[in-house]
């Protein structure tokens, strides 16, 4: 039995198909920027892997957008980063882009998906704090790969927290919170203030506003979910993997005893995390 999981992101999309507990191909679309709805079923139907559209019986699908999820309308109600999508039923667009009905859908946020894939791959009797790095910032909390929900479906809005850094001038974040997590690391405010291409972005001599924002961000987890295990997911989160132990000094320095002896700091393995979670969960759903 196969499930397609459908992380539909800031910038664009990517997917992975599952067959038992392994990811058999994967696929993502093109950037996009400011897409309307047909822009983004055309960026799903690009991205979805060629095995998907055959088999049979069709696979269980699950999907990750980004905002307010309303079930009963099956659309997303609010989105910041992705507004061409508010108002869309997911199921039709879903369909849309597979040509082909499609009868169940389960809708996550990316934060829990990703989380879920990673723990799935790195299992533990332990608390996981997930971070999704990407064009927003989302977070979501795992006790033994079950999500800790702090309101609604969510572990906490991370990305919209304040975490002003000092001598630095503070950003407005997306969603009109000056000094938010968002407004520091998010893909748009990365890309403003080093451009397109960021692989070297936080290799500079002295850690930059980016990373002491989530150094700051990451400290203030330790005290209101005391994690055993931080891992950064996302595009931006794999981006941070050469920075990994100047992060973990700027977190480690004076940080509040009530962080666990030996807590652990790490990146995702790859950026189909949320895709593929989304297709554990659409399937444990199914």
């Amino acid at each position: 039995m196969t499930a397609l999981g459908i992380d539909i992101g800031g910038s664009s999309v990517k997917t992975a198909l599952l067959r038992g507990e392994a990811v058999i191909a994967t696929g993502q679309s093109p950037r996009y920027s400011g897409p309307d709805a047909r822009a983004i079923a055309a960026a799903i139907a690009a991205a979805i892997p060629s095995e998907a559209r055959l088999s049979f019986p069709p696979p269980d699908v699950g999907v990750c957008a980004p905002g307010l999820y309303d079930p009963a309308r099956r659309c997303i109600t609010t989105s910041v980063n992705l507004p061409g999508l508010v108002g869309v039923d997911l199921r039709d667009l879903i369909s849309q882009a597979l040509a082909r009905p499609v009868t169940g859908l389960s809708v996550r946020t990316d934060a829990h998906a990703a989380a879920v894939d990673y723990w799935t791959l790195h299992p533990g009797p332990d608390r996981v704090l997930a971070l999704s790095l990407g064009t927003g910032v989302g977070a979501c909390v795992l006790d033994d790969g079950r999500p800790v929900r702090l309101t609604g479906p969510s572990s906490g809005h991370l990305g919209q927290m304040d975490v002003s850094v000092e001598g630095e001038p503070v950003p407005l974040g997306p969603d009109g919170g000056r000094g938010s997590l968002e407004g520091y690391i998010g893909l748009p405010a990365l890309i403003a203030r080093y451009g397109p291409d960021l692989r070297g972005a936080f290799a500079e001599p002295a850690p930059a506003a980016p990373l002491r924002a989530l150094a700051r961000a990451i400290r203030i987890t330790h005290a209101v979910y005391r994690p055993q295990r931080t891992v950064l997911l996302g595009g931006v989160g794999l981006l941070l993997a050469p920075s990994l132990e100047v992060l973990r000094a700027l977190v480690s320095k004076e940080l509040t005893s009530l962080a666990r002896p030996g807590w652990e700091l790490a990146c995702g393995d790859h950026a189909h995390h949320a895709a593929a979670g989304a297709a554990r969960l659409a399937r444990a759903a199914g």
